[in-house]
């Protein structure tokens, strides 16, 4: 997916475009932030296209929640990484949307609380997976345990290598029980940062979201991306691939990681259950006036 704008007509998987080289070693640099591989033409089509899917999601996520009624233990977990002003958040806003809410789990994770660094690193995050037939949807991860934790020092560089074999074995269990994984790294560019965080300090509206740290981290760019192509290169495996969206197009990103979401829902295949209950003798009672 190295700096191209694919226009195939014929039927694509994204996943297949998107989707990080498994073991393979990965040089960010070679991946264009900008551009809309498979994509819609412009950003209206692309909003289009976006609306569209929305009740083919709805419809799939009826059946995963119905499926589990009657002893389905799938479920699909949404990871969502990136670099400050990637948007994440927005990800969720607008793609989320197509969801009915009651069957998400949504867990936005922050710097982990002194409860949380009492126990071991993947304690916190298996109190927030999604149930069976939830799609579960995390803002970072258990992956800031190998990215801010490496570039910041909070853990001893060893430990910190070990992790990323107990994190494939964490997934491999997860996706045995159930989960389908699809993990999105919003890529953005250095540049297109810049912009983001200089329409914060613009617009009063956004002030409240900008802080002084987020200066500092694009000093620290170089190391984050080191980092980021770690975590890509050891954890995208078969069980949970990680996949590289490129985010300066916000319109990209959200028709995306729809469509990402769109082809693995589609995969599961949920279906309704069915009933043993005699159902023509509770119309006749409905039509009787019961």
């Amino acid at each position: 997916m190295a700096k191209n704008s694919d226009r195939r007509t014929e039927p694509v998987r994204l996943r297949e475009l998107l989707q990080a080289p498994p073991g393979e070693g990965v040089d960010l640099a070679l991946y264009d932030a900008d551009a809309t591989p498979a994509g819609p033409g412009d950003k209206a089509a692309g909003l289009a296209a976006t609306a569209a899917m929305a009740a083919p999601l709805a419809g799939l996520q009826e059946r995963l929640y119905a499926a589990a009624t009657a002893g389905d233990r799938r479920r699909l977990l949404l990871v969502l990484q990136g670099m400050d002003t990637s948007g994440k958040g927005g990800t969720i806003k607008h793609v989320i949307g197509h969801f009915n809410p009651s069957g998400c789990r949504i867990k936005a994770f922050k710097a982990p609380t002194p409860e949380e660094r009492d126990h071991h690193f993947l304690w916190r995050i298996m109190r927030e997976l999604p149930h069976s037939g939830e799609i579960g949807i995390f803002d970072r991860s258990h992956y800031e345990d190998v990215l801010i934790a490496r570039v910041r020092g909070l853990a001893p560089r060893e430990r910190i290598r070990r992790r990323y074999g107990e994190i494939n074995g964490f997934e491999r269990a997860l996706a045995e029980d159930g989960v389908t994984f699809v993990k999105v790294f919003l890529h953005i560019s250095y540049e297109e940062q810049r912009k983001r965080l200089l329409r914060r300090l613009d617009n009063p509206d956004k002030h409240w979201k900008f802080q002084p740290d987020d200066i500092e981290a694009r000093e620290l760019w170089p190391a984050y991306r080191k980092a980021y192509e770690l975590a890509l290169k050891r954890c995208s495996t078969a069980d949970a691939p990680w996949y590289i969206v490129p985010a300066d197009r916000k319109w990209y990103r959200n028709w995306a990681v729809s469509r990402l979401l769109l082809e693995h829902l589609e995969e599961l295949d949920p279906q309704y259950p069915g009933t043993d209950l005699d159902l023509e003798r509770y119309r006749k009672m409905l039509l009787e006036g019961a």
